[in-house]
């Protein structure tokens, strides 16, 4: 029984090959324009203002929507869609459940994927923007659900444009793949 639990660990496939060095180049100019945007918005746009427009989630939305422009998980609908229906559950566990963040981040991060399952809008940065929700600075709880708009769907929308911009320079690079 527990020989056969472990031997599905192993794998069933190898390692994909490297990408050439066009598409790593590629992927870093589209990550350091797409973050760079976001970054410029929160430092001199935003600055004097409560909002926010970077979080962490959107580190692992730039290796996705730059670096596997082909994946289903880096598709518009998943980035956007994932996004802002991840931030509302988040700020709403973060309301329901103030007194206990292991459960409303549990809870949050949990329901998002369901979510998103349910919507056909799985992209796992949203996992951590769910969490971001509940964990995030003060800054952030004072948002409260304006979080969903600004930064996980304006942030999402700003670095979405930039895929669209970056990925399709190239004759033989196609994004997105589709849209709904």
């Amino acid at each position: 029984m527990f020989r056969e639990y472990f031997a599905k660990m192993k794998g069933t496939t190898i390692s994909p090959p490297r990408v050439g060095i066009g598409e790593m180049a590629l992927s870093w100019v589209g990550a350091f324009f797409g973050i760079g945007a976001v970054a410029f918005l929160n430092s001199h746009v935003l600055e004097e203002t409560d909002l926010v427009m970077i979080i962490g989630s959107f580190g692992a939305l730039a290796v996705l929507i730059y670096g596997a422009i082909k994946s289903p998980l880096a598709q518009p609908r998943n980035l956007l869609g994932g996004h802002m229906l991840s931030a509302v559950i988040g700020v709403t566990f973060f309301k329901l459940l103030p007194f206990s963040p292991c459960l409303a981040s549990s809870l949050a991060v949990a329901t998002a994927i369901a979510a998103m399952h349910a919507t056909k809008t799985l992209h796992p940065p949203g996992g951590a923007t769910a969490l971001i929700a509940v964990i995030g600075s003060e800054k952030i709880h004072n948002l409260g659900y304006l979080y969903t708009l600004v930064p996980a769907g304006l942030g999402a929308a700003v670095m979405l444009t930039v895929a669209l911009i970056v990925n399709n320079i190239p004759k033989g690079r196609k994004y997105p793949e589709f849209w709904v």
